[in-house]
């Protein structure tokens, strides 16, 4: 009747100790699921991150003078004269 008892916790500890592994993953923290689709202005933005290269779809994150993260499509032109004016302030 003990050893059924141990197996028991032991199976028990096995299943809850495999959640949390799995919960610890490795992948991107910040990935682009859907674009903007209109053009911000520039003087909106406060600063930019890029995504992560593991991400399904490329992106810039912009974050606003209110925090608000905003995701746009790195390739569009006006996104790069957001990300130089940004650049060019911070100096």
């Amino acid at each position: 009747m003990r050893t059924t008892y141990i197996l028991l916790l032991c199976v028990l500890g096995a299943a809850m100790l495999s959640t949390v592994i799995c919960q610890n993953s490795l992948g991107p923290d910040k990935c682009c699921f859907k674009h903007y689709p209109r053009k911000l202005k520039k003087t909106h933005i406060n600063s930019y991150y890029m995504t992560d290269h593991r991400c399904a779809k490329p992106g810039v994150i912009f974050t606003t003078k209110k925090s608000v993260p905003i995701c746009v499509d790195p390739s569009l032109r006006w996104v790069g004269g957001i990300m130089k004016y940004v650049d060019e302030r911070s100096f």
